[in-house]
């Protein structure tokens, strides 16, 4: 029985026999005198019997883990491999065997497992890992290993390369085709220096050199050309293998990630301009309210004097394009007042086409293509209109021997895939106006301008630069979107994403008569920080009929609101120096004089103002730069209210 058993580590009957309590001595004789390892255990994994070669192997006394599980008492996991064999084989009754290295007896073993009612039989001895099973499964789990790495190899999303020492490639993943546009096969045997982007080609052998050196991998940057002739920027892990005398890199493709980290800067380059020109425009209004309120009071004075009314009339014609242009910059800024609606873009292309005809000219044909079942979108129409008519001017330019100028309506859903590579859009439902041109288009330098304000490619003297910059703030402004598309020889295609109206009925515009100069009797408190500014608003309200009161800031004004007599009305600039604003005035006034009503000024917009939380419910404002006929209405209004 003990050859049996040595031999061919079969089923033997004492051991079992000894695992259900036999206490025959020639059963204890024969097991004892056995130099393979046997223990039994029962259903619950609890250790019933153990011979002397099963303490000698395992390097322990077992008979103090008698009962016991062997998982809480000897320290074996419960997910070990033979165990979730044995679970195995107890659904079909054949033994479980396995060689190799293992982890409960810390040793190299020839296992064997024989599973019965009452549980199973284990039989072990020791190997070596030069013997003929070990070499076999460790060549099985060798060659194992080789199929995962090959399908990891063929399947990686990253670019893998092996590279010999003098930096040739020995094998390149076929990941090479999508990331770099080249066949492996292309790149196999010629040397990395080909592909490296020739900048980055000393950083490269440099980390090279470091990789040789030590054992950590390298993490670096480098860019490879693309087949096309584009830069790829990829980030390296690499590593040097001394047994095999070869270099080992993975490269994870950044182009979308420095995508977006460039339009993230472009983004934030964009806010810092626009917070510029808002300002520039700011103190500009106070500016153009002086001219325009200069001019109009001399016109009244000079009456119709044939000598300088002509004057006069240039001097307010150049002001209002001054004050037009002061708009753009604040649309650029996103802080011009816009009075959003719903509305139909198809109206609004129609209206507008049937005015391009004479500005494009006979060389530029023009065509429409109105989408059916448009949605509403909400917008500003005569932003929107002044937004094509720019587009459209731009396009006309780029096409000096004409062409063919196409302007599309359309339904888009902006996804969270189209967010993700536009930083500033937030996903969503738009309505979209494209205007594209047969025209000359742009390079990749002049298209990373082209929103900037006062950036143009034109002579001097023809534009200001400030009409894409207008559509820019625009579509900002109005929560959308702007995309431009364009290549040199091939035209130019602008899109305008605008957000979809909400479902809830329009209000009907209620058309208001103009009124001419209303006057009054009333008392307003001038408070303006502009000496200019407020000398022409107090003499056109004083023109009116109004008694008016001045003052240069918060803490004078506050000083005249405490001395006794009528002031009827606060007509307070919002941003002014000091310490106190044009909104923490009124509230300071409003505690001494409860029923003091208000109008506020600013250059910057309503709307700017709004979003800032500057302005007081139901106070009127009135931006600059105005005439005297809206400084009347306004003022009589806010009296009124």
């Amino acid at each position: 029985m003990n050859d049996r058993l040595a031999g061919r580590m079969g089923m033997p009957r004492d051991a079992l026999l000894a695992a259900q309590g036999a206490t025959s001595p020639d059963a204890e004789t024969i097991l004892g005198g056995i130099s393979d390892g046997i223990v039994a255990l029962d259903n619950e994994w609890r250790l019933v019997y153990a011979n002397a070669a099963a303490t000698r192997i395992w390097g322990r006394d077992l008979t103090m883990f008698m009962g016991k599980s062997i998982h809480d008492s000897l320290g074996i996991a419960e997910d070990n491999k033979f165990r979730l064999a044995y679970m195995a084989s107890k659904h079909n009754g054949e033994p479980i065997a396995f060689s190799g290295y293992s982890e409960i007896f810390a040793a190299w073993v020839d296992v064997r497992g024989y599973p019965h009612a009452e549980g199973y039989i284990v039989l072990f001895r020791p190997a070596s890992p030069d013997s003929p099973t070990v070499r076999r499964t460790g060549e099985r789990e060798r060659e194992a290993t080789r199929s995962i790495n090959q399908r990891i190899f063929d399947t990686s999303l990253d670019l893998i390369l092996v590279v010999d020492r003098q930096g040739h490639f020995l094998r390149v993943s076929p990941s090479a085709r999508a990331i770099l546009g080249y066949k492996p096969d292309d790149m196999v045997g010629r040397n990395a220096k080909e592909f490296v982007y020739a900048v980055d080609l000393e950083n490269t052998r440099e980390n090279m050199r470091h990789a040789r050196r030590g054992r950590d991998p390298r993490i670096f940057e480098c860019r490879y050309v693309h087949k096309d002739g584009h830069p790829v920027p990829l980030t390296w892990t690499g590593i040097w293998s001394e047994p095999d005398g070869q270099y080992f890199f993975i490269g994870r493709d950044m182009s979308e990630r420095v995508l977006l980290e460039s339009q993230l800067r472009q983004a934030q380059k964009m806010e810092a301009v626009g917070q510029l020109t808002g300002g520039v425009a700011h103190d500009f209004n106070n500016i153009l309210t002086v001219i325009i309120g200069m001019t109009e009071i001399l016109a009244q004075e000079l009456g119709a004097n044939p000598e300088l009314a002509p004057i006069v009339a240039a001097v307010d014609e150049a002001a209002t394009r001054g004050a037009q242009l002061t708009q753009r910059m604040l649309a650029f800024a996103r802080k011009q007042p816009l009075q959003a609606r719903n509305l139909d873009l198809n109206e609004v292309v129609t209206r507008t086409a049937s005015m391009l005809h004479r500005v494009l000219g006979e060389d530029v044909a023009l065509k429409s293509v109105l989408a059916d079942g448009l949605w509403e979108a909400l917008a500003d129409p005569s932003q929107v209109e002044d937004a094509v008519l720019n587009l459209a001017v731009n396009a006309r330019d780029a096409m000096p021997n004409g062409g063919e100028l196409v302007i599309e309506t359309s339904n888009a859903v902006l996804d969270e895939n189209y967010a993700a590579q536009n930083v500033e859009v937030t996903p969503g439902e738009y309505v979209a106006i494209s205007i594209t041109d047969s025209g000359n288009g742009m390079p990749p330098e002049v298209l990373e301008r082209v929103f900037e304000p006062f950036f143009t490619t034109k002579e001097v003297g023809r534009g200001t630069g400030l009409g894409l910059s207008m559509v820019y703030g625009f579509a900002k402004q109005s929560r959308g979107h702007v995309k431009i598309y364009s290549e040199v020889g091939h035209g130019t295609r602008v899109m305008i994403y605008l957000p979809r109206a909400a479902a809830a009925e329009e209000d009907a515009e209620t058309a208001q008569p103009a009124r001419a100069h209303p006057i009054g009797r009333e008392t307003i408190l001038v408070v303006e920080d502009s000496h200019a500014v407020r000398r022409v608003a107090v003499k056109i309200l004083q023109g009116l009929g109004y008694q008016v009161r001045e003052a240069a800031d918060g803490p004078s004004a506050l000083a005249i609101l405490q001395e006794l007599g009528e002031i009827d009305l606060l007509f307070t600039d919002l941003i002014m120096p000091n310490g106190i604003s044009g909104q923490e005035l009124l509230t300071r006034a409003r505690a001494l004089r409860p029923a003091l009503k208000a109008l506020f000024t600013s250059g910057y917009s309503a709307q700017f103002i709004k979003d800032k939380g500057s302005t007081e419910e139901g106070v009127a404002l009135l931006s600059k730069p105005y005439r005297s006929q809206t400084l009347a209405e306004a003022v009589r209004a806010a009296l009124d209210a």
